[in-house]
This record gives structure tokens, C-alpha cells and sequence, in this order.
């Protein structure tokens, strides 16, 4: 596989009979939900689960999606989403890059951009990353990828 970066957070996923629409495909809100999916696995491994949120009052909460959908996925196929942390102010945002791909016929479905905003959990509001989120996302921020 040739990921879009390297040393990519990776989860397996398997669609199911319940992610399909009325087209027979997974449907686009499905996709989302992978992305969440992804995104919480990945802060959990770097050790930012929601007792640590809870303890701190913080949380990083969706602020924006930006979905680019490039190929159908179907009921029963084994697919892998791929995500980096790509950017992070150290104060208030972190942006995260996703890839979706079925490694059956090495097909890319999905590439995907991701702001996230760090809130106090209490109140909902905006609030400075916590030294604990600086440095556990930190550690996982993606080097750039450079133009070939």
C-alpha cells in the first residue's frame, strides 16, 4: 500500500449491511462516522481516551469536514482508514488528513481533511489545549509531505 503520508495511524474496517443505502452502497454519512471512528482509536493509542478528556474538561470537537468521496464502497468488503495529524497551532486547533482504502484492488475511496477544536468539556467553549494534549498529539504530527 502506498499511503498518501508516511507512518500512518491505521484501523480495519468492514462494511456493513446497515451502512448501505438505497443506491446499495455505503452511505456518505457512513464515511463520516469512519472518520470519527478513526480519529477517537488513534487518540486513545497516543493515551488521550475520554477519562483523560474528562479529567482535563477538554476535548477536541469537529469544527470542520472536508470529505472528497472517489469510489463506492459495498456491503462486505474489508477496507483500512488511514489517518495524520497534519497540523496543530498548540493552543486551539489540530487538523487531521484521513484515507480510506480497499485493499482488494488497491482502490483509494475517500480523502478527507479535518479541523478540530479544543473545548472544556463544562462549559463547550473554546479552550487552550492542555500541556497533556500539546504533548500527546505533538508527538504524532505528521512531518510534511514534500512536492515531488
Amino acid at each position: 500500500m502506498s499511503w498518501d503520508r508516511p507512518e500512518p495511524f491505521v484501523i480495519d474496517l468492514q462494511v456493513q449491511a446497515d451502512d448501505i443505502d438505497g443506491l446499495g452502497h455505503a452511505n456518505n454519512a457512513v464515511y463520516v462516522s469512519w472518520l470519527e471512528r478513526c480519529a477517537w482509536r488513534h487518540s486513545q493509542h497516543l493515551g488521550l481516551d475520554l477519562c483523560e478528556y474528562r479529567r482535563l474538561d477538554r476535548a477536541m470537537a469537529v469544527l470542520r469536514h472536508e470529505v472528497d468521496y472517489l469510489a463506492s464502497a459495498y456491503e462486505g468488503q474489508q477496507l483500512q482508514m488511514a489517518t495524520w495529524i497534519v497540523e496543530s497551532d498548540q493552543r486551539l486547533k489540530m487538523t487531521r488528513h484521513f484515507q480510506l482504502w480497499r485493499p482488494d484492488d488497491a482502490m483509494t475511496l475517500l480523502r478527507a481533511r479535518t479541523t478540530f477544536v479544543c473545548i472544556e468539556i463544562s462549559t463547550g467553549k473554546p479552550k487552550r489545549m492542555p500541556v497533556e494534549f500539546v504533548e500527546g498529539y505533538g508527538r504524532a504530527l505528521s512531518e510534511p509531505v514534500s512536492a515531488h
